[in-house]
């Protein structure tokens, strides 16, 4: 196994427990390509080994602290671990390998129904694309295993950006049910991996609290919004992407519901016009994409997340409630929290929190990297 050598703040993050060393801590790179390599401090002394990616700049992703063989049998051991942490799910759709969560850097599973989808985002975990479909085959004996590498990460590694079909047949739509709920995944076409998984147990906390008139903002497929058509008298489904509304149809078709109506338009827009109609809702989800995907964009975002906040808050009824989040890694959990603080100051309603809400618990969060969690949230309840 080729060596790399780091500097010591880069032995200092990986002691932290942190599994990214970055480029302008190699001090002495490996001459093999991508792969796994033995990590070495400037004295020699073995620190591990990792995940070499020659052209990217976080050059080591870390697997283990001692010298290790990584092979055939890694994968399939550390894999069927993850794998084996996700016992209790009541759905056939789940997150099997969270990367740095699981300790397999750069690494995402998720299991849809009978078939797999995966994302290898680094160089040197592509090297072992052939163990980790092994090791799936053994461990989850799927239909079918497709790569969603169609993310801009790939490029930094240089990698091909693609949808790739690793093994057997993957249907453009994959049936799945979540709670009693069931919903069609698109695993090829659309976000994510076909899916958001991350918010499985805030949407059965939706579907629990639904009553009377209920509004899925940014609703994307509609997952919310079928949640709770079961409790609600009428669900509203907002999006602003037409294709997006068709496809939360199906869904609540396949259910059977006929109380939930979708309304195509701008969230920003509709919610204000709401407002001004007298609208009033006893449920109200907001779960819009990530209004900052730079550090730089941070305050714009916060602007952004608490004007539908405001307008949200002025929207329910006495004793309704309100799931917000935001999956913006930027926005960290506490400038989140100051926002809503901020929006319910200006709405003139006094909200409870009730809790708050994070992504599920087969999306683990590892408490020294950072990047493991993205989503945060909040369960308000209007007291006036």
């Amino acid at each position: 196994m080729d060596r790399a050598v780091v500097s010591g703040r880069g032995e200092a993050r990986w002691r932290r427990g942190h599994p990214w060393i970055y480029r302008s801590d190699v001090v002495e790179r490996p001459s093999c390509p991508a792969g796994a390599v033995r990590v070495e401090d400037a004295a020699g002394r073995v620190l591990g080994v990792g995940l070499w990616s020659p052209s990217s700049e976080i050059s080591l992703r870390m697997l283990a602290r001692e010298e290790l063989t990584i092979g055939g049998d890694f994968w399939a051991d550390r894999i069927g671990e993850s794998i084996g942490r996700r016992g209790g799910i009541e759905a056939s759709a789940y997150r099997a390998v969270h990367g740095e969560g699981d300790g397999l850097p750069s690494l995402v599973v998720d299991v849809l129904g009978g078939v797999v989808v995966v994302q290898l985002l680094s160089a040197g975990l592509e090297a072992y694309r052939g163990e980790v479909v092994e090791a799936l085959l053994t461990h989850l004996s799927p239909g079918g295993i497709l790569a969603r590498n169609d993310v801009r990460v790939r490029a930094r590694e240089e990698l091909p950006v693609e949808v790739e079909l690793l093994w057997g047949e993957v249907p453009e739509e994959v049936e799945v049910e979540e709670g009693g709920i069931r919903y069609l995944a698109a695993p090829w076409r659309g976000q994510k991996t076909g899916v958001f998984l991350d918010q499985r147990e805030n949407r059965l906390l939706a579907g629990r609290l639904a009553r009377g008139r209920a509004l899925d903002a940014f609703c994307y497929h509609g997952s919310f919004a079928v949640h709770m058509a079961p409790g609600a008298d009428e669900v509203v489904a907002l999006d602003s992407s037409g294709e997006a509304l068709d496809r939360a149809a199906k869904n609540v078709a396949l259910n059977g519901y006929d109380n939930v109506q979708t309304l195509e338009a701008n969230a920003f827009d509709q919610l204000r016009a709401f407002e001004a109609a007298g609208s009033r809702f006893d449920v109200i989800v907001l779960d819009p994409p990530a209004f900052a995907k730079h550090r730089a964009t941070v305050g714009r975002a916060l602007a952004g997340y608490k004007e539908i906040n405001l307008r949200a808050m002025r929207l329910l009824e006495p004793g309704g409630h309100l799931l917000t989040f935001s999956c913006s890694y930027h926005v960290a959990p506490g400038a989140f929290m100051d926002m809503l603080v901020s929006a319910a100051a200006d709405s003139g309603r006094t909200m409870r929190l009730v809790s708050p809400l994070t992504q599920a618990g087969d999306h683990p969060v590892i408490l020294q990297v950072p990047e493991t969690g993205y989503l945060k949230g909040a369960l308000l309840r209007a007291l006036d």
